[in-house]
């Protein structure tokens, strides 16, 4: 089969691999009928070494079951399905209090000799804890949007819930990209009154604005904080929506949280401390967030996609086949793209 490889840096390549095939009696065998390049994929395109082995790519997939092991009870051959980024038990101690990125008996796509799902097929090791059936054909026109439980909206929906997001707040989402921008979604799901996009991409402006963004602050560091406390009275936002990672966008979060606020961190961070620690500590702000548990999301984000009210799909702005994958890394990496998506 095909699949996509990274070698180093800027060195993405679709090749043929062996074959997904099942080995544990827990497994599934799905065959991936869309994909996804995700922002945290850039990392590695960024600065990995050269790796003559490879590093399997992808963690975002939709698919039909193919085969399932003696083991699996809830899903059969034919399913249509979701999976979360990462596979889980779903029967662990962080499993049942819904922190699956934490599973005693988990992993993730693309490492441990699993395959990653920018291919065209996928084990899914513990299978009854990790897929999601999907009552759609593979064709259903909200299959864009599905594709985003993945992971997108559902790291948005965990920087809004960790950031405490609810009715009446002023929230503000720092980062314009695709987690950023289903951020918008989120918080605008839990009833934000005022929602404020720390971004300065016309494009991506535009889209938050549709997902329901009320100010968009373009201007960056001590500006950017500036302006956010001139928008709010000069107390800042009750909840904050970290959605980038790098140092600057985490400083900016943080500075912009009104006393008792909250900071919902769901960039993966570049730096090992968290800065702006003397603020945050006299003001009272909670710092929370991490990689989202989107197997305790899907199943709640599942219906408002199913019935129209939220299309996190929109934040694809481009959509190639297989072989367009390394294409597809150098246009989100040089901003060309918001987030593409694969069809196989």
């Amino acid at each position: 089969m095909r699949a996509t490889v990274m070698y180093g840096a800027g060195d993405v390549r679709v090749e043929t691999v062996p074959d997904a095939h099942l080995i544990e009696p827990t497994d599934a065998l799905v065959t991936v009928t869309r994909a996804a390049i995700c922002g945290s994929d850039l990392w590695p395109y960024k600065s990995m070494e050269h790796d003559e082995t490879g590093r399997r790519m992808g963690h975002e997939f939709v698919g039909i079951v193919e085969a399932v092991g003696p083991d699996v009870r809830t899903l059969d051959a034919g399913d249509m399905v979701v999976t979360p980024f990462v596979w889980s038990d779903g029967t662990c101690a962080f499993c049942q209090e819904g922190l699956h990125t934490s599973c005693l008996h988990g992993g993730r796509y693309g490492w441990d000799e699993v395959d990653g799902g920018q291919g065209e097929a996928v084990r899914v090791p513990q299978a009854d804890g990790t897929l999601v059936v999907l009552p759609v054909d593979e064709d259903d026109a909200m299959m864009p949007s599905l594709l985003t439980l993945s992971d997108v909206m559902a790291t948005g929906h965990h920087a809004a819930v960790s950031a405490k997001v609810g009715p009446g707040k002023t929230v503000a989402v720092v980062g314009d990209g695709a987690v950023g921008l289903c951020g918008v979604i989120a918080a605008r799901r839990l009833g934000a009154e005022r929602i404020i996009l720390l971004g300065h991409h016309p494009d991506r402006i535009a889209l938050a604005r549709d997902f329901g963004a009320t100010d968009v602050v373009s201007e960056r560091g001590d500006e950017a904080v500036e302006r956010v406390r001139e928008l709010t009275d000069g107390f800042g936002a009750h909840s904050v929506l970290e959605c980038v990672g790098l140092e600057q966008a985490t400083v900016t979060a943080l500075r912009i949280a009104r006393p008792g606020g909250a900071v919902g961190r769901v960039g993966v961070p570049q730096e090992e401390s968290i800065p702006e620690g003397q603020t945050t500590f006299f003001d009272n702000v909670m710092v929370s967030g991490g990689p989202a548990p989107a197997r305790a999301y899907i199943e709640e984000l599942l219906p408002d996609v199913l019935e129209g009210r939220i299309e996190p799909g929109r934040v694809f702005d481009r959509v190639g086949r297989l072989g367009d994958v390394p294409d597809g890394y150098k246009a989100m990496n040089e901003r060309e793209a918001i987030k593409v998506m694969v069809e196989l």
